[in-house]
């Protein structure tokens, strides 16, 4: 009998924990489509200001079916998102969970996630085709729900840390944005990260730029409704050649691993900067090592990378497919290819790693 053909013993206890995980990744898997639904008909938000509440309570509040409600809170409540009091057959949100499921301005808000995980099945067939064929997948060709998803997502820990944390971890670009200085945005998608710096800096004029023309149209509706269009403009360009020379400050949030040619990108960017001009990359978080990056949050990156931004680089010219985990030495790769005569880290959250780079 060949060695091949052996079978190999197998560790029971692994097994059973193994089990165990595959039926909690099940769990989870499922029950995001509940988290859409709680959050979608404001039953969180009612837990956390009236709570606690039987079904009979929740569904009067909020306008909904109490036996559908009743089924909900049971599978939350198993789930461990909320608690369940079997005397009064009352359901609490958790003060310590509200910021994740009920609070849109928390910077721990997840809701968005789960949205951005309901677009990843729809969009699953063609990504599976995508392993066989090599070609990319380009963001525009995504569910369209993708988009909003994703800017509610970012859009919590924008709020939280682009002003207050980010920008001043710069070497004197608070400062010139308060003076009043020329900003690009580029990859701004939805315009978020824009119209956030144009309200803080109103001496500053800022000009966002992405190449999906549905995104530019958003965030130009969205400067409107921000009173900031006086200030703001969006236009549709890629990152290798959006308009403009002379810009104090260029921003990329969160899109500089999603391009196809990255290195292009810094480059035009570099040469579109003035002589004193500052780049701010903010990139997702991540280790150099694939050792350092085994856990919860890589797990999410990881998969998103997957599923979004490796397809999105590959789908264009150069397709260098960075990936969303590609860690500080692949980024200053990047750079030093591009001539930057500086780069550094700047700060960090969790989530995020923040760069400087000068021309």
């Amino acid at each position: 009998m060949s060695s091949a053909s052996v079978s190999p013993q197998i560790d029971e206890a692994a097994q059973q924990a193994f089990i165990g995980t595959m039926l909690g990744d099940v769990g989870a898997t499922l029950t995001g489509a509940l988290v859409l639904i709680g959050d979608r008909l404001g039953l969180y938000k009612a837990l956390a200001e009236q709570g606690p509440l039987t079904s009979a309570q929740l569904a009067e509040k909020t306008g909904t079916h109490e036996r559908y409600v009743r089924e909900w809170l049971s599978n939350q409540a198993a789930s461990g998102y909320l608690t369940y009091d079997p005397a009064t057959k009352a359901f609490t949100l958790p003060p310590e969970h509200a910021p994740m499921l009920a609070d849109d301005s928390s910077p721990f808000m997840m809701c968005g996630l789960f949205e951005i995980g309901q677009t990843l099945y729809v969009d699953e067939p063609q990504i599976t085709e995508a392993f066989k064929t090599g070609k990319g997948f380009g963001w525009h060709e995504h569910d369209r729900r993708l988009f909003s998803a994703t800017e509610r997502f970012f859009r919590p820990g924008y709020n939280a840390n682009i002003v207050a944390n980010w920008i001043p971890a710069l070497d004197g670009v608070d400062a010139k944005l308060r003076a009043g200085a020329k900003v690009a945005d580029v990859g701004c998608g939805l315009g978020t990260s824009t119209i956030l710096m144009a309200r803080a800096y109103p001496k500053s004029r800022f000009h966002g730029f992405d190449y999906h023309a549905g995104s530019i149209a958003l965030a130009r509706a969205a400067a409107e409704r921000a009173g900031v269009a006086d200030r703001v403009s969006f236009e549709v360009a890629p990152a290798q050649s959006f308009p403009g020379k002379g810009y104090d400050f260029v921003a990329c949030f969160d899109c500089i691993h999603d391009m196809g040619d990255p290195v292009g990108a810094a480059a035009h960017i570099r040469s579109a900067l003035a002589d004193d001009g500052t780049f701010m990359m903010v990139e997702p978080y991540a280790n150099d090592a694939l050792e350092d990056n085994l856990n919860p949050v890589g797990r999410i990156f990881y998969a998103a990378s997957t599923m979004l931004c490796t397809p999105a680089s590959l789908s264009q010219e150069v397709g260098l497919g960075l990936g969303a985990q590609a860690g500080e030495a692949a980024l200053r790769a990047v750079f030093n290819e591009a001539s930057y005569t500086r780069f550094r880290r700047a700060t960090e959250t969790p989530f995020n790693l923040v760069f400087e780079a000068r021309p």
